[in-house]
């Protein structure tokens, strides 16, 4: 119709027919791509007819569309939409129409369909443009939020909306004129000020980054105006000029170290987007000339930034986040040693002034970055690195002595003064090999005094035990990085076993904090010492090779029995309502499921019998929802490396639950018990796991097939040979695994039943046992 030669009014004549006769004929056809069409055409000859079709009369029908059951057509029905409210002459016209379907527009900015979102995003940006009055407060905060959604296009198209709510009243010349009167070099002011008020206001604090990725590309000049941010930062504020808070400033160094990260990066943050993509060469380009600004820049600021807020252990801990997007290079091309040295020195006088892990952890990241071997400046910060570790080492040596000759009578310094200086020196083990300082001595004369006088304060241990696991591992490195002779690997071996046997000491602890430290350890030294540290031509490395005796697989088994499968509601029945405490329930789940995931790998990568796997694989059903993906795949990993052995754990597994119900309620069952039925549905669900291929699980089925039958006739009842015996309901359980036996294995598995009840010494008659109601045969 567009493209025919005839005059409009021609045209809406025929379309006046048109829309008697098929326009909503149209718009409720079954097929989607009519419908499609349909609101696309309308559009066009709204926007190129304006005054014949922009009307109510049409209108409505792209208002009805907007609530289409198909994507495809309310995306071309919002396309439509666009294409009207770009031009701003026909907004007076489309006014009744944005009254009267706004909120739908608005609401579908949340479509499960992205492509629609982020279209309905963009829409709303249109109506915003056109006029600020159309929406209200609660419907720009609808579209605010989106700017931390996981999917980058819509919160891209939301950073779009958001800029222009934000920055749409902004007059840059007023702007710098201000800023010139108030002695600043950059105009942003304001403009900084108000994101950090939005981002604070969102109380999102920890999607910073979201934040920033969502504004990269609306509001990129303004996010790379470090040196706005550094003078908000450091620079008193001047008469009219409100002073920062607290809360402000974090909040702004939080977002400044974000835009870094995206400028020297170049792609989104963790969990938004697929992944790092190719970057063009001009994108490539803009990266480099990026990194070299911010690099400048900070070379110069960081160090008055970290002199200011040394004291603020979250704004100093952020601010060494810095160092990691620098190009190391500029230090010494661009002669900036003296700024070099400035750095140096505010970390150490960090290092020296917290010991918050957060804290020390970014120290030791830092100085880890800059001793980086292919940087001239390697040996400059070597030294002080090196002077810095001296002096600590030092310190702490003479704290142990001290605490040690104390005993019992030390008093709060001397602990403080062990505590504080081996969590410096822990910190920094962990990116830095100490061994030459030998940190494992002490740390070992510490573990072993606590053990034999039990008076050792517990954070001492977790830190004694987390150093002397570094430096076992900082041994290791150099081994098999050298050619080391056989006293090297019998010293680390004698280390390692000596260390072995104090974490499972400690597994006995009072504490708690202790004693999952411990567990931790030893399930990560016993995986790195496995047999699997000779493969790949290392077999030399054989004495360092640590197989767990059966005691202290079965002290790691009770340790996770006792500490993993707990209810977390009897554990914090006082913590109830208060936001503070459900935190501390996840923190507290996140421990445990990190607890059982180190013991599932022992039993993955058959370092602990995989028999053990059976107390941890019958509370699958228990607690799916804490724990679920790591039993299914625990289960998953164990097949793979032995389907029949596996099958003999899942049947064990099963046994000994019902074993547990017999104890409690008596050899007389009530099969209809919600008990009896949650043993049978954890059978089931093992059931789904062999799949479908029955020729391929064959052997495991038949083989739990008979583990199963042998232990429910594996006791004769106490009343006499004539009634059944007590395990016989065992086999409702295994009949759920029945449809997994090939036709001819039921035969068999039919004989291993009734011949055993038969032929009992010859004294048992060929009738069948007088068996319990309701008895189901597994075949």
């Amino acid at each position: 119709l567009v493209n025919m030669p005839c005059s409009v009014s021609v045209m809406q004549e025929s379309a006046n027919q048109i829309e008697i006769i098929s326009i909503p004929d149209l718009l409720s056809d079954a097929i989607a791509e009519i419908r499609a069409v349909c609101i696309e055409e309308i559009g066009v000859w709204m926007k190129m007819y304006s005054d014949a079709f922009l009307n109510d009369s049409y209108l409505k029908y792209v208002g009805w569309t907007l609530h289409d059951r198909q994507g495809e057509v309310r995306l071309k029905c919002l396309k439509a939409l666009q294409s009207l409210y770009t031009n701003r002459e026909l907004f007076p016209k489309l006014e009744l129409f944005t009254n009267r379907f706004k909120d739908r527009i608005v609401s579908m900015t949340l479509d499960k369909e992205y492509d629609v979102a982020v279209e309905a995003i963009r829409l709303v940006t249109l109506i915003l443009h056109g006029s600020e009055e159309a929406l209200s407060n609660e419907d720009c905060e609808n579209v605010y939020h989106l700017v931390y959604s996981a999917h980058r296009p819509v919160a891209v198209a939301a950073g779009e909306f958001l800029h222009k709510k934000l920055f749409s009243r902004h007059d840059p010349q007023a702007e710098e004129a201000l800023a010139k009167r108030r002695g600043r070099n950059s105009p942003n002011g304001n403009l900084i000020r108000m994101l950090v008020l939005f981002f604070l206001e969102s109380e999102l604090h920890e999607h910073a980054a979201y934040l920033v990725d969502s504004l990269w590309e609306s509001s990129q000049e303004l996010l790379k105006d470090w040196e706005c941010m550094t003078e908000l930062l450091l620079e008193e504020p001047v008469q009219g000029e409100e002073a920062m808070s607290d809360r402000q400033e974090s909040a702004l160094i939080e977002l400044m170290v974000c835009t870094i990260r995206q400028a020297a990066e170049a792609h989104p943050p963790v969990g938004r987007g697929t992944g790092k993509r190719v970057l063009t060469a001009k994108e490539r380009k803009t990266q480099i000339d990026d990194r070299n600004k911010l690099t400048e820049h900070f070379i110069i600021a960081l160090p008055m930034l970290l002199s200011k807020y040394s004291a603020d252990a979250e704004k100093v801990a952020n601010l060494l986040q810095i160092p990691q997007y620098f190009d190391l290079e500029i230090y010494s091309t661009g002669r900036m040693e003296k700024h070099l040295d400035a750095l140096l020195k505010q970390i150490k006088f960090v290092v020296e002034k917290h010991v918050e892990s957060d804290v020390l952890e970014a120290c030791s990241k830092t100085y880890s970055i800059l001793c980086s071997e292919e940087y001239t400046i390697q040996n400059r910060v070597d030294i002080a690195h090196s002077q810095l570790i001296d002096e600590f080492v030092d310190r702490f040596n003479h704290s142990v002595e001290d605490l040690l000759q104390e005993g019992e009578e030390a008093d709060d310094d001397d602990i403080y003064n062990v505590l504080s200086t081996l969590k410096r020196l822990t910190s920094f083990h962990n990116a830095h090999d100490l061994t030459k300082w030998d940190l494992f001595s002490n740390c070992y004369r510490l573990l072993r005094t606590g053990i034999e006088h039990g008076a050792m304060p517990e954070q001492i241990v977790v830190q004694a035990l987390q150093c002397s696991h570094y430096s076992i591992l900082w041994q290791l490195v150099k081994i098999t990085e050298g050619s080391p002779s056989k006293e090297d690997l019998l010293v680390l071996r004698k280390t390692v076993k000596s260390f072995l046997a104090v974490c499972q000491q400690c597994l006995s602890n009072v504490n708690t904090p202790v004693k999952e430290q411990a567990f931790m350890l030893l399930c990560d030294l016993l995986m790195i010492f496995s047999h699997q540290l000779m493969t790949g031509g290392r077999e030399g490395l054989q004495p360092l090779v640590f197989n767990p005796d059966s005691g202290l697989q079965s002290e790691l088994l009770s340790f996770v029995m006792d500490h993993v499968f707990i209810d977390q509601d009897d554990e914090n029945q006082s913590m109830e309502g208060d936001e503070e405490d459900e935190a501390n329930k996840i923190e507290a789940l996140h421990k445990r499921r990190n607890l059982l995931a180190a013991f599932s790998k022992l039993i993955i990568y058959d370092i602990v019998d995989m028999h053990a796997a059976a107390d941890i694989f019958k509370h699958y059903m228990k607690y799916y929802n804490d724990y679920g993906d790591i039993i299914k795949e625990t289960l998953s990993k164990t097949r793979q490396i032995d389907k029949i052995q596996c099958a003999k754990t899942l049947i064990l597994s099963l046994q000994q639950l019902f074993n547990e119900l017999v104890q409690e309620q008596g050899p007389n069952l009530d099969r209809t018990s919600a008990h009896v039925s949650g043993i049978k549905e954890l059978a089931r669900r093992f059931a789904l796991t062999f799949g479908l291929d029955q020729i391929k699980t064959r052997e495991a089925v038949a083989t739990l097939h008979k583990d199963g039958i042998e232990f429910a006739f594996k006791y004769q009842n106490q009343k006499g040979q004539d009634y059944p015996p007590p395990n016989l309901a065992f086999l409702e359980v295994l009949s759920e695994f029945s449809s997994k036996l090939l036709r001819q294995d039921k035969k068999t598995q039919i004989f291993r039943i009734w011949p055993q009840h038969r032929n009992n010494k010859g004294k048992r008659k060929r009738t069948p046992v007088k068996s319990q109601p309701n008895t189901m045969c597994p075949v």
